[in-house]
């Protein structure tokens, strides 16, 4: 459970730690604090008494890691070399106990233009022999400045605002094992717009960004945007029931939540089309709409073609309109051909209008929704049996209800972008944020420019003295970036078609970030191909030549709209895609693990990193624990937590690949562990040597302690 206020953190950890043995054991607790962190308060407690343990800076807590790792107890601490650490002795666990540890540390947050960052060490819960039953984190968040943005790369949270100065963050699992720190950005600013990046460049390749914008939570009533809102719904048979209730429901919500400035019109579909008004209403007749909307009867077939083209007839070009399209169907009547629908309204849509598809159910066209909300810059969304139209379309427009900035369009002076998603970009409301991710060239100082229109009027937003770094940053963007990527690329095959460039840049970033997808197995099936350019080419021409003769994949029924759900989630992915294989970090079972923006493929009992190259790459040998090895560490600080992964691992480091390997474990070295209290009772026995009472107790206590 996590304060932040004020950037000064305060950190409480609750856990519980069991002892499954059949012996009585005694503990060591070791916590690495996070990088960077300013400790002004430490306190431990176990079972209700408070505990005494050593605070160590980084330089003894890397001679603590590398004396456990030489003597080859666990090289994942690899991870920790350069961290401060906090060590504890608990006293003996009994077979079958378990011991509450509750520690609380605050920290001073730094901020970088306006950005902070938090991070608790999560990734430690992966030395637990077992999954955890359940595991939570909750952040609280206050300032004094306006809170703009706030984004974990490293875990899916729910967001909570409270007001502009107030947010919670939570986050919870069950039977998990943690393999990834929990890092929180939040960002604080006076602007209306609060744009912060983040970026990341490697050896001798391009550079990768990750920009966060954000509006006011509260925005004023001169930044909102006045919209349109158009109302589609199917009324046709096969929305009988339950279904036209729901969707009734969600459209008079829409109604309901409508701004004092918008303006609105519902048309209903079926065989024919009917509307509430023949154009754009004010918003005081919306209780005649409401009305409206629950005097309808489902009924008939379902013309998609002649619905969409009235909606796009009555959108005004000079004023954004928002269209919430409702269906349950495939085309049944009029023009039934999708290709003809989406070439039919694409021609007649306006560049006002966004589209947002509710496709109801699974007998829906996936093709027809999403190519339709592609290319008219909106979102399609699914409701799957069981689940409430009512609930999805509320929350959906509880979120776009209030648009501040239409139009959006991001440039950059002074740094070359490329390779930007989303694409284009979305419209921004107020509450909301938006990531973009992207690629750069060299780094270096720039000027980013945000515009969009407010009202008619063009705004330019400029930030000055940004800084795209040349070497090093934050390792999570580059999987962002290909998760992005891939699934843009998996939604183009989808609904375009394949194409050999599609195909070969999905199998290649596939397998340099280890992102497993439908095309992409063979990184566990036959990691030996994959791990050359020559394997990796053949791989691309296989895939394609399959593709180009199996049978169309079907544009509705229950397996499209799953294909269609979670190409969409990657390509709008906040958080960089999990290896769909991976198992324990000791290396059982595990197939694919990343590591900052390298990833690995566990083949013949080595993690081999995706950039060495079988056929053109030798690797050195390195002895783990030796003198070289720590060496090596020293050199490239961040191979310790590529080492980590398990005693045998490749990684190319520079333009060399090198592989460690177990050696032998050096003499035992004393570390500096707190003394033993050994607590005894004056008792008035002696044995047949006349021994005291006290002194058999120290004896036996001696000797149990040294069994141990």
């Amino acid at each position: 459970t996590v304060t932040i206020e004020d950037q000064m953190a305060t950190t409480h950890i609750d856990q519980v730690f069991v002892n499954d043995s059949e012996w009585s054991l005694e503990g060591t607790y070791i916590f690495p604090l996070p990088e960077e962190a300013a400790i002004s308060d430490f306190t431990m407690w176990v079972n209700g008494s408070p505990v005494k343990g050593d605070l160590h800076t980084r330089e003894e807590a890397r001679r603590i890691y590398e004396d456990i790792v030489r003597q080859r107890m666990d090289p994942a601490l690899l991870e920790y070399v350069g961290r401060d650490l906090f060590q504890a002795s608990i006293f003996p666990i009994p077979a079958g106990d378990d011991r509450r540890i509750e520690i609380e540390y605050t920290q001073a947050l730094t901020a970088d233009n306006g950005l902070i960052r938090y991070v608790y060490p999560l990734s430690t819960e992966r030395f637990s022999p077992k999954p955890l039953e359940s595991v939570s984190i909750g952040v609280e968040v206050i300032s004094r400045e306006l809170i703009k943005s706030i984004y974990s790369p490293s875990h899916s949270v729910d967001i909570e605002r409270e007001g502009a100065r107030r947010a919670r963050v939570g986050w919870e699992a069950s039977d998990v094992t943690p393999d990834t720190d929990f890092s929180l950005y939040y960002s604080v600013s006076p602007e209306d717009l609060g744009a912060n990046l983040l970026s990341y460049r490697g050896e001798d390749e391009r550079g990768f960004f990750a920009l966060l914008l954000a509006p006011d939570v509260d925005a004023g009533r001169e930044q909102v945007v006045a919209k349109d809102v158009l109302l589609v719904l199917d009324i046709s048979g096969s929305m009988d029931g339950e279904k036209i209730e729901q969707a009734k429901a969600a459209l008079t919500y829409v109604l309901a939540n409508l701004n004092e400035n918008d303006r609105f019109n519902v048309i209903s579909f079926a065989t024919k089309v009917t509307s509430f008004s023949r154009g754009m209403q004010e918003t005081g007749l919306r209780r005649n709409a409401e009305r409206f909307v629950a005097g309808l009867r489902a009924q008939g077939n379902t013309d998609i073609n002649r619905a969409l083209l009235e909606a796009m007839s009555m959108a005004d070009p000079e004023r954004p309109t928002v269209i919430i399209f409702l269906t349950d169907g495939l085309p049944t009547e009029g023009v039934t051909d999708s290709a003809r629908i989406i070439e039919n309204v694409i021609e007649a849509a306006p560049e006002s209008v966004r589209l947002f598809p509710f496709g109801v159910g699974d007998d829906v066209d996936t093709v027809l929704l999403d190519t339709l909300s592609r290319e008219l810059r909106g979102a399609s969304a699914y409701v799957r049996p069981g689940q409430s139209v009512e609930e999805e379309v509320s929350a959906f427009y509880a979120k776009v209800s209030t648009p501040v900035l239409a139009d959006v369009d991001v440039s950059v002076d002074g740094v070359g972008v490329e390779e930007m998603y989303p694409y284009p970009l979305p419209d921004l409301f107020a509450g909301s944020q938006l990531l973009v991710v992207g690629r750069y060239g060299a780094g270096g100082p720039a000027t980013i420019e945000v515009s969009g229109e407010v009202n008619g009027e063009r705004r330019v937003f400029r930030y000055e003295d940004i800084t795209f770094t040349d070497r090093g940053g934050e390792d999570f963007i580059p999987r962002l970036w290909a998760t992005r990527k891939i699934g843009a690329l998996l939604n183009e095959i989808r609904l375009y078609g394949e194409s050999a460039e599609r195909v070969d840049q999905i199998v290649n970033l596939s397998i340099r970030y280890g992102i497993i997808t439908p095309y992409t197995s063979y990184l566990v099936e036959e990691p030996e191909e994959a791990l050359s350019r020559e394997g990796r080419d053949q791989i691309a021409d296989r895939q394609l030549q399959a593709m180009a003769t199996a049978p169309a994949a079907p544009a509705s029924g229950a397996s499209a709209v799953s294909r269609a759900q979670s190409q969409t989630a990657m390509e709008k992915a906040d958080v960089a895609a999990a290896p769909s294989m991976a198992g324990d970090q000791s290396g059982a079972g595990a197939t694919v693990a990343t590591v900052g923006d390298k990833a690995f493929v566990l083949t013949e009992g080595v993690w081999v990193d995706t950039t060495f190259d079988i056929q053109e790459m030798k690797a050195t040998p390195v002895v783990i624990g030796s003198d070289e090895f720590f060496r090596l560490l020293e050199d490239y600080p961040e191979a310790g937590r590529y080492f980590s992964l398990g005693d045998r691992v490749r990684v190319v480091l520079g333009d060399r690949a090198y592989e460690s390997a177990p050696g032998e474990p050096v003499a035992a070295q004393a570390l500096p562990t707190p003394p033993v209290e050994i607590e005894v009772t004056p008792e008035p026995r002696h044995n047949d040597g006349g021994l005291p009472g006290w002194l058999l107790q120290l004896l036996e206590k001696l000797t149990s302690l040294a069994s141990r």
